[in-house]
């Protein structure tokens, strides 16, 4: 997206995808974070914790590696990847912030 549109998107995002993990019973938190590039566009990324697969896959569907998308995604977004990665958190050390 256009870094003048990151802020708009932003609201976005938080008002959809992020507000429907939170109403997703074993959703843990979830963040969003951008970064303007120089060629004056910006990426974004969306960070989400849970409790179980079983968790994801109650926001996701049966396929919890495929991205989910909302209406007005295509209007801000550069690409749309089809899939998502899902990691498992096995160590944490120190405090947060």
């Amino acid at each position: 997206m256009s870094v003048k549109d990151r802020d708009a998107y932003v609201r976005y995002v938080a008002d959809t995808g992020a507000a429907d993990y939170a109403k997703t019973t074993g959703n843990i938190a979830a963040e969003i974070h951008t970064r303007n590039l120089d060629d004056g566009t910006c990426e974004i990324v969306t960070l989400s914790w849970w409790s179980t697969l079983a968790a994801i896959e109650a926001f996701a569907g049966k396929d919890a590696t495929r991205a989910r998308y909302y209406a007005q995604d295509d209007r801000y977004l550069l690409q749309r990847p089809t899939h998502v990665e899902h990691l498992e958190l096995v160590h944490r050390k120190g405090r947060r912030a």
